[in-house]
């Protein structure tokens, strides 16, 4: 008769929240579905483009530094947040554990890159001066990247249209806001 070992050991979940990146060694799909940096980072571009004055001496250049700095603060963040909130009582948050958050998030800062080139883009594609196309850019990226996302979790056709819809609508909103405040 064998004698049964000590009980598995098992980890009390913490607080609800968003899903953050994968434990080490914890199994990890193929193919990537967690997009939610990408939107955020892209909804965070679109409204500092609905929030910035096309009223500065350079603009344009005024506009690529907001969105890059922005994206790198939140990123920062973000990251921060992640590392401090997850932390287990009593362990020291290793290099290891910011490097991998750090990777996870980092879509924050590239969502910024397809608005700040659009800005950069915009006179030559006919845009003149204003930050339009950079809007428009943020608003569609942050809608396809939730469309993607979906896509790649295996949603439903309706669930992913659902998404890309509520993602649209809340870009919306941000184009709204800039109309109404007259940038």
């Amino acid at each position: 008769m064998s004698v049964p070992g000590p009980a598995p050991r098992r980890r009390v979940p913490g607080p609800p929240g968003p899903p953050g990146p994968p434990e080490p060694g914890a199994d990890v799909p193929e193919r990537r579905t967690d997009y939610s940096g990408a939107v955020y980072g892209s909804m965070l571009a679109a409204s500092v483009i609905a929030a910035a004055s096309v009223q500065e001496p350079n603009p344009k250049l005024s506009l690529v530094l907001l969105l890059v700095v922005t994206g790198l603060v939140f990123w920062a963040a973000h990251v921060y947040a992640h590392v401090a909130g997850q932390r287990e009582a009593g362990q020291d948050v290793t290099f290891r554990q910011v490097r991998r958050v750090g990777r996870h998030e980092w879509p924050i800062v590239e969502a910024a890159a397809l608005p700040a080139l659009a800005v950069l883009a915009s006179p030559w594609l006919g845009a003149g001066e204003n930050a339009w196309l950079a809007l428009v850019v943020a608003v569609c990226q942050q809608v396809a990247w939730a469309t993607l996302g979906a896509h790649r979790a295996g949603a439903r056709p309706r669930q992913i249209v659902a998404e890309g819809a509520v993602n649209l609508v809340l870009g919306l909103v941000i184009v709204a806001a800039k109309v109404a405040v007259g940038h």
